[in-house]
């Protein structure tokens, strides 16, 4: 187990616990824009985020190192891998992959119905567990939040960082958006990988409303435990920017409408070319974070009125 943290610098913004990797180069803050591709329905978007998944594993040897998408946003490319590990088609694939998850609420139980763990297992089911080469949750039940998180970035640092960050976009206040739980002026900056940030009432709320809307099981206790979790752990800016490929999916519009507009204002904001003013932008509204990855799918349904 290791839980080293002399490689991590903290970095804390009213009450937001950020960690940066000593040593680490400042990521290019080049605007690439976002090119969206609308499919007809959901299982398209399945389809199509697992074919990138297929073709990183085409175009490289050895592990493959992806971020899971919790929520709606990657329930469809999720059964199908959950159907394909039930036969022998992609088990070469499967032994390749080491699988983490990219945010969790805190504290909390790991068996809580509201963990991406539980959806996780739901969905993928079984035989995926069974297959893949390693499988790293974030800890929420740990009594220090932040050991765990450095143990978990150093399995991940060890690996080689992410091959894919599969990642959503949700809806904040003011017609923002958060990608992964990085909220809005939670002080996020190009060089943290990772942080713990106090929760606030919309994202419960829009997690509660989620797992629901996608078909979880959920009870009273589970739900009484996750309402009264204080804290977010995330990955950060840094982790989407040094990702090989990002694959975002944006799927649920219909049940969280007011995505349409914050989606929209991450295609169409004008980003400032003046590093302190960008940084400011990127503070307000972290959805647009992902336009600074040189290498994004975007994948949404007709939902968002593109």
């Amino acid at each position: 187990m290791n839980t080293d943290s002399s490689t991590f610098t903290k970095q804390e913004d009213g009450g937001n616990v950020w960690l940066s990797q000593n040593n680490v180069q400042t990521s290019d803050l080049t605007d690439h824009g976002i090119q969206p591709t609308v499919l007809d329905n959901e299982a398209e978007v399945g389809k199509a985020m697992l074919n990138e998944l297929l073709e990183t594993a085409a175009s490289k040897e050895g592990d493959i190192n992806i971020a899971l998408l919790g929520g709606r946003g990657a329930q469809q490319m999720h059964r199908l891998l959950g159907e394909l590990a039930k036969t022998s088609e992609q088990d070469e694939l499967f032994g390749r992959l080491n699988v983490f998850t990219q945010d969790a609420l805190a504290p909390m139980s790991m068996n809580n119905c509201f963990s991406f763990v539980r959806d996780f297992e739901r969905i993928l089911g079984s035989d995926f567990f069974k297959k893949v080469k390693s499988f790293t949750p974030m800890q929420t039940d740990k009594e220090d939040l932040e050991a765990g998180l450095i143990e978990y970035l150093n399995k991940l640092e060890a690996l080689g960082g992410l091959d894919i960050f599969f990642i959503g976009h949700g809806p904040e206040e003011n017609q923002a958006s958060h990608l992964a739980y990085i909220k809005p002026f939670s002080g996020a900056q190009s060089t943290h990988v990772a942080g713990l940030i106090p929760i606030s009432s919309s994202i419960l709320e829009h997690h509660i409303s989620k797992f629901k809307a996608g078909g979880s099981i959920v009870n009273e206790q589970d739900e009484e435990e996750c309402r009264s979790a204080g804290y977010i752990l995330t990955l950060g800016p840094a982790a989407i920017l040094q990702a090989k490929k990002v694959v975002q999916s944006v799927v649920d519009a219909d049940s969280a409408p007011a995505k349409v507009q914050t989606y929209a204002n991450v295609l169409n904001t004008k980003l400032s070319t003046a590093p302190e003013e960008l940084l400011g932008q990127l503070n307000a509204n972290p959805g647009l974070w992902i336009r600074l990855h040189p290498n994004t799918k975007s994948f949404v349904l007709p939902s968002l009125g593109l």
